[in-house]
C-alpha cells in the first residue's frame, strides 16, 4: 500500500483535540475513505447524479473541513486514479463547478471504456440507413446521460441549460457533417460504378459478321420479317387443310385453298423482309386469313392436322439432308477443276513455247542444279499460276536469292506452259529448272506400285464403271477419293526424291498451294536428329491421329502403329536424302502401297502412305513454320497467319478458285503480277 502524503493543517477535528503541524494521517482516516467515501461517490456515480459538495452556511470552520476534506479524498484518489483522470475531474469542476459523470464517459481512458461507447464505435462500419438509425439512437442516448439539473430556477440551472444547447448545437451539426460526408460518398460511388461500367462496355466486341448493322432501315422496325414469316406459316396450313378438304371430298374449298397459295407464294416469292414484299402481299394475307378461317371451321380435325405437319416436316428434313450432300458434291468438283482463266493461260503459253527457238528453251545457271552446297526446293504441280506465287513469294522473301535452286515436275499437257511462263519471268538471280514426269522412264508400272495398280482392271472398275452416282447428292460419299489427282504420277513423286535427285543431300518440298513469307534457310539449318522428315505436327487432342488414317481394325496397322500416333502435314517437308537412302525409304513405302491394292489399309491419297512409311522417322518442326487450313478453316487467328513463314491453303477452297475464303486471298494474290500481258489477255483479276 502506497505511503500517505503529510498534510499542513491546524484545526481540530470532530473529537475536538489539539494536533501537531504535521503528522502522518491516521489509520483509521483511510478506512473511513475506503469504506465510506469511495462506496458514496460510486453510488452517486452510478445513479446518474454528480459529486457535489455544497457550501456550508455555518461559517469557516465549515469551509475549512470541507476543504481539508476534500484535499484528504484527492491525495487518495491520486494513488489510485491515473493523471489524466485526475485532470479531468479539475476541469470539469472549473467548468461547471461540480464533477460530471458526462465528462468521464467522454474523456474516461481506455481502461474506463464502457459498452455503450464501444456499440458507439462499431456503428461506423454500419451503411447509410444504418448509421442514420445509430445517429439517432447515439444522440437520444447522448440527451439520456446529459446533466439533469435541479428544478429550483437557481444559477447552476441556467448555467447548465446553456450547456446542454451548447452540447445538443454540437451533435447538430456532426450529424449534419457525416449526413454530407455519406452523401458524398455515395456520389462517389455511383460515379466509380459508371467508370467501371464504361470501361466493360469497351471490352465488349460490338462487331458481328457479315454487313450487319442496327441503323439499316430494315433493323428500325422490331420485327422486320413478321408478315414474311406469317405468310409463309399460312401456305403451310393452308396445304394442311387442302389435304384434309382433298380427303373429305370438299373440291369447292380446295380449289379454293390451291389458288390461294399460288397467290400467297406468288407474292411472297423471295422475299426475306417485309420491305421486299409485293405490294399486294398485305391483301393476300387478308384474303388467306379469312380462307383458313373457312377451312378450320368446315374440315379442322386435331390428330389429322398433326400427323400431316409431322410428314411435313420429315419430309422437309430430307429435303434439306439432300440439298447438303449436293453441296457437297459440287464444292468438291469445283476444287478439282481449272478454271476458264487459268486454263486460257496455260494454253496461250504452251503455243508461244512451241514456236520458239530450241537455242531459247533454256534456263540459266545449270551447273546450280546438281550443287549439294545450295538450297533446293522440289515443287510438283500442273497449275501455272499456283507455281509461279510458289517460286516468286520464296525468292522475295529469300536473303540471298541465288543460292536457291527450285526443281519443277509438271505433266506433258503443262510442260510448255510451265517453261515458258518462267522463261517471260526468270526469279531474278535464282536458279530454275523445269521437268516432264512422263520422261522418267525409270517411274513405270514394274517398279512403282502405284502405277501398276492403277493400270489393274480393278481400279479402272472403281474409278470409272463401278457405283457410278445417279444423282448429285448418291455421289457426294466417295468423292473425295476419287479426285483426280490420286491419279495423277505428280502426287506420288514425293516418294521418289532421291531417285529423281541423287547428288542432292537436303532437299525442300513445297505443295503449289502454299504461300512463302519469310526466309525459309534456316530449315537446313534444323537438327533432324538422324530422322527422315522434319514436318509440323496437326494433332489435337482428339483429332488428326493416326486413327482417323489408317484403319486399324486390320491386323497389320494394328500390329504396327500406334492409333493416337501424332499426325504431320504435308506441303513444306525438309527432308534428309541421305538417311532416305541408309533407312529405304522408298522401299518402305512401296511395301505398304503393295498391301493395299484392295484399300483395305487406308483409301486413296498419299498422306497415309506418308504417315505409314514416316513412322517414328520424323521430326517436329516449330508450328511457326507452317500455318495450315486456309482452304477449309475461316476462323484461323489473323497474327498466326502473319507470323507464319508458309501459309498453306490445303482444303477445297484454293485462292485461285472463286469459292476461296475472301480474307486469306490477299496473302496469296500481292504475288501476282495482275498487270501481266497474258494475264489480263486471259481475264484474271484481283
Amino acid at each position: 500500500m502506497a505511503t500517505p502524503k503529510r498534510l499542513p493543517y491546524t484545526t481540530a477535528g470532530a473529537g475536538g483535540g489539539a494536533r501537531r503541524g504535521s503528522g502522518t494521517v491516521p489509520p483509521v482516516v483511510v478506512l473511513v475513505f475506503l469504506f465510506v467515501v469511495a462506496p458514496s461517490i460510486f453510488l452517486v456515480a452510478q445513479s446518474g447524479g454528480h459529486v457535489h459538495v455544497a457550501s456550508d452556511p455555518k461559517g469557516a470552520n465549515g469551509n475549512q473541513e470541507t476543504d481539508w476534506q476534500q484535499q484528504l479524498v484527492t491525495s487518495k484518489l491520486k494513488t489510485v486514479l491515473s493523471k489524466e483522470v485526475i485532470d479531468a475531474i479539475a476541469a470539469s469542476q472549473q467548468e461547471t463547478g461540480t464533477v460530471n459523470l458526462d465528462f468521464f464517459r467522454d474523456h474516461a481512458s481506455p481502461s474506463w471504456k464502457t459498452d455503450d461507447l464501444v456499440d458507439h464505435k462499431m456503428n461506423t462500419s454500419l451503411d447509410v440507413d444504418d448509421k442514420a438509425k445509430a445517429e439517432n439512437s447515439t444522440a437520444e442516448h447522448d440527451l439520456s446521460l446529459t446533466y439533469k439539473a435541479p428544478k429550483d430556477g437557481s444559477d447552476e440551472h441556467q448555467g447548465d441549460t446553456a450547456v446542454k444547447i451548447a452540447r445538443r448545437k454540437l451533435r447538430e451539426k456532426r450529424r449534419e457533417k457525416r449526413a454530407m460526408d455519406l452523401v458524398q460518398k455515395d456520389d462517389e460511388a455511383h460515379v466509380k460504378l459508371e467508370n467501371a461500367a464504361i470501361e466493360r462496355s469497351k471490352a465488349v466486341d460490338s462487331a458481328v459478321l457479315g454487313k450487319y448493322s442496327i441503323w439499316r432501315k430494315e433493323n428500325e422496325i422490331e420485327n422486320s420479317d413478321s408478315t414474311v414469316r406469317l405468310m409463309r406459316d399460312q401456305i403451310i396450313m393452308a396445304r394442311v387443310y387442302s389435304v384434309l378438304a382433298k380427303s373429305k371430298n370438299k373440291h369447292d374449298l380446295y380449289q379454293e385453298l390451291q389458288s390461294r397459295i399460288k397467290e400467297s407464294q406468288r407474292a411472297v416469292g423471295e422475299a426475306t423482309v417485309d420491305a421486299d414484299l409485293h405490294h399486294s402481299a398485305p391483301e393476300k394475307l387478308r384474303v388467306m386469313g379469312q380462307v383458313l378461317s373457312k377451312a378450320r371451321e368446315e374440315v379442322y380435325d386435331c390428330k389429322v392436322v398433326a400427323q400431316r405437319l409431322r410428314a411435313m416436316l420429315q419430309s422437309a428434313d430430307e429435303h434439306v439432308r439432300s440439298l447438303k450432300k449436293q453441296s457437297t458434291f459440287l464444292s468438291q468438283l469445283a476444287a478439282k477443276t481449272i478454271p476458264n482463266s487459268i486454263h486460257c493461260l496455260s494454253m496461250r503459253l504452251t503455243i508461244d513455247y512451241y514456236l520458239l527457238p530450241l537455242e531459247k528453251r533454256k534456263f540459266p545457271r545449270s551447273e546450280n542444279l546438281e550443287n549439294p552446297a545450295l538450297y533446293h526446293y522440289a515443287l510438283f504441280s500442273d497449275n501455272v499460276l499456283a507455281a509461279s506465287v510458289v517460286v516468286n513469294s520464296t525468292i522475295m522473301n529469300a536473303k540471298e536469292p541465288e543460292k536457291h535452286v527450285f526443281h519443277l515436275v509438271t505433266d506433258k499437257l503443262n510442260f510448255g506452259a510451265m517453261n515458258m511462263w518462267f522463261l517471260l519471268n526468270p526469279p531474278g538471280k535464282a536458279t530454275i529448272h523445269v521437268e516432264n514426269v512422263d520422261e522418267f522412264k525409270w517411274l513405270n508400272s514394274s517398279y512403282c506400285p502405284v502405277l501398276r495398280q492403277l493400270e489393274s482392271a480393278a481400279m479402272k472398275e472403281y474409278y470409272f464403271k463401278a457405283d457410278r452416282p445417279t444423282t448429285l447428292s448418291a455421289g457426294s460419299s466417295n468423292l473425295k477419293y476419287r479426285n483426280p489427282k490420286y491419279l495423277s504420277m505428280l502426287n506420288h513423286l514425293r516418294f521418289y526424291l532421291p531417285q529423281i535427285y541423287p547428288k542432292l543431300d537436303k532437299i525442300l518440298f513445297l505443295d503449289d498451294d502454299i504461300v512463302v513469307q519469310k526466309d525459309l534457310t534456316g530449315l537446313w539449318d534444323v537438327d533432324l536428329n538422324g530422322k527422315v522428315n522434319g514436318a509440323v505436327e496437326t494433332c489435337g487432342e482428339s483429332f488428326h491421329r493416326f486413327d482417323k488414317y489408317l484403319n486399324f481394325s486390320n491386323p497389320h496397322i494394328a500390329r504396327n502403329f500406334d492409333p493416337n500416333a501424332c499426325g504431320w502435314a504435308y506441303g513444306m517437308n525438309i527432308f534428309d536424302l541421305k538417311q532416305w537412302k541408309n533407312k529405304d525409304i522408298t522401299g518402305i513405302y512401296h511395301k505398304w502401297q503393295n498391301m493395299n491394292e484392295d484399300r483395305v489399309l487406308w483409301k486413296l491419297g498419299t498422306l497415309p502412305p506418308g504417315l505409314m512409311t514416316f513412322y517414328k522417322l520424323t521430326h517436329p518442326l516449330d508450328k511457326s513454320w507452317h500455318v495450315l487450313g486456309l482452304g477449309y478453316n475461316p476462323s484461323i487467328d489473323r497474327s498466326e497467319i502473319d507470323n507464319a513463314a508458309v501459309a498453306h491453303y490445303n482444303g477445297n477452297m484454293k485462292p485461285w478458285l472463286e469459292l476461296a475464303m475472301t480474307k486469306y486471298r490477299p496473302y496469296w494474290t500481292r504475288y501476282i503480277k495482275y498487270d501481266h500481258p497474258y494475264i489480263r489477255g486471259c481475264n484474271l483479276s484481283d
